[in-house]
């Protein structure tokens, strides 16, 4: 590939991650707080985990490339971050995953909840039985992931929007990209 191609696609994405940003920055923060929270660290950075396109379109649920990030302090991988929305009754969440080194689902939280209903999903109670989740475990709502009443809907997206990530890592993780 000519170097200017890839000088431009660096500019591109560099360009789209911040502004990606700059449009959330109440996520960005929220996340960087969780980040500093549960890695007990005050100093990292984030790098956007690239996903080529042809493994992307392989992958059941396709990773933006402004979602996945790994957690660095002092050139020393700390672990993952994932970011993305999912449905809810009429509008959608804001969803963070945090993974530890060895992708292991060390936090999840609801970032910001947009309905009247349902907020039960950012609890810290139901939020924990998560924790622990790895690339190996298949979720299910009202399995072995305890339903929540008068929060159907959020609680179900969030349960499927972890397995899709779960199932995810499994083939980044088969393909040797993590």
């Amino acid at each position: 590939m000519p170097i200017k191609k890839v000088r431009f696609l660096i500019l591109l994405f560099s360009f789209v991650f911040t502004m990606s940003f700059s449009q959330s920055k109440k996520i960005q923060e929220k996340m960087t707080k969780e980040i500093k929270k549960t890695f007990s660290i005050e100093k990292f950075k984030i790098d956007a985990v690239l996903i080529s396109d042809a493994i992307n379109t392989q992958l059941p649920y396709k990773i933006k490339p402004t979602t996945f990030f790994k957690i660095i302090s002092e050139d020393v991988l700390l672990g993952y971050a994932f970011v993305d929305k999912a449905p809810s009754k009429t509008d959608s969440f804001d969803y963070l995953i945090l993974l530890d080194k060895n992708l292991i689902v060390a936090k999840i939280k609801v970032l910001v909840y947009r309905e009247d209903y349902g907020a039960e999903i950012g609890s810290k109670r139901w939020l924990k039985q998560f924790i622990g989740k790895t690339k190996k475990n298949k979720l299910q709502y009202g399995n072995n992931i305890m339903a929540i009443s008068g929060a159907t809907i959020s609680a179900n997206s969030m349960t499927k929007a972890v397995n899709r990530f779960l199932k995810n890592l499994e083939f980044l993780y088969q393909h040797k990209i993590l």
